[in-house]
């Protein structure tokens, strides 16, 4: 589970690591050891209870120098401090969000200022998460919105998204948390700082349900295979799975199993680009039959095997109730 309680103003440093890419631009390169215009500064601000805090930690491994908490008008100070060749901060990571009073208002006219700083190349992550996911988080730590000290977290969360939706757009980077845990969150860091590309994997978590049990919360896109043959109804398999190969070779022998499979794939195949274009990070696509035993199994493998080649995507393959 990801948590957002922070320690204000509490500065952080490691040794230093390779450092992660953002989209669009990414996180700046150094050209060479020391050189003016070419250390890295890190912006990272979001919703509450997005996950800020084990982000921060990431970037504290990645040897990042972490200030938490600083005040908008001070990001100007402490970035004219990474620039100077006596300071030894190549890698600066700060954590601001709604917990400073005058957030809203002034951080928007720092960071265009800061973006003209000589010297100065920023990069702007925003973590965000669905409202499902935040209520979840608030409700384990019994913690207050920081918005909403005497109304519900549902209304804070709500005014929070509507107020932070202009520095969102400002944004290099966006990483939607809802489904990722602090481990998870803290590994796509580490990835962007591996590949060094400018954009990390979205990840596609192909998920088998059934529909007895309920629609999983967290999907995105949900595609119902109840149409297809039944293998229930055939006593040899009946006890056997989606991922069994008597299974497999009694659905693909209908046709209509084959054209579903070549249609739902043809789909996928256009549109998780699409996805990663927009900026994407996480996406479920989740398959469902009767039971989610034999069906919605079968379906899913197959998809993992018709999507391997999509660019800039990493699936996962998750069976709920096989």
């Amino acid at each position: 589970m990801i948590k957002s309680q922070v320690t204000r103003h509490k500065a952080h440093s490691r040794a230093p690591r390779p450092a992660a890419a953002g989209r669009g631009r990414g996180l700046a390169k150094p050209k060479r050891p020391g050189g003016r215009g070419t250390r890295r500064f890190v912006i990272l601000t979001g919703l509450s209870g997005s996950g800020k805090t084990q982000a921060v930690r990431a970037l504290e491994d990645l040897g990042y120098f972490c200030v938490d908490n600083l005040p908008s008008q001070l990001i100007p100070t402490v970035a004219g401090l990474s620039t100077r060749e006596d300071a030894g901060l190549d890698k600066v990571a700060i954590v601001v969000d709604v917990r400073e009073g005058g957030f809203l208002a002034k951080f928007p006219r720092v960071y265009r200022r800061l973006k003209t700083q000589p010297g100065v190349n920023p990069t702007l992550i925003f973590l965000e998460a669905s409202d499902a996911a935040l209520v979840r988080r608030f409700s384990e730590t019994r913690r207050p919105h920081p918005l909403a000290a005497d109304r519900s977290v549902s209304e804070g969360i709500t005014e929070e998204r509507q107020k932070l939706a202009g520095i969102r757009a400002m944004a290099d980077l966006i990483i939607d948390t809802s489904s990722l845990t602090g481990h998870e969150l803290r590994d796509r860091f580490m990835q962007m700082s591996r590949d060094g590309r400018a954009r990390a994997d979205m990840i596609v978590n192909l998920l088998s349900f059934g529909y007895k049990n309920g629609v999983p919360v967290d999907a995105d896109l949900v595609f119902d295979v109840r149409c297809l043959p039944n293998p229930h109804f055939v006593d040899r398999l009946r006890g056997l799975t989606g991922r069994d190969r008597p299974v497999v070779r009694y659905m693909r022998r209908s046709s209509a199993t084959r054209e579903f499979l070549d249609r739902l794939s043809s789909f996928l195949k256009f549109a998780l680009p699409q996805y990663v274009h927009e900026g994407k990070s996480y996406l479920t696509v989740a398959v469902g039959c009767t039971g989610g035993r034999h069906r919605s199994v079968m379906i899913v493998e197959a998809l993992r095997d018709a999507l391997a080649g999509v660019k800039d995507v990493r699936l996962r393959v998750k069976h709920r109730d096989s």
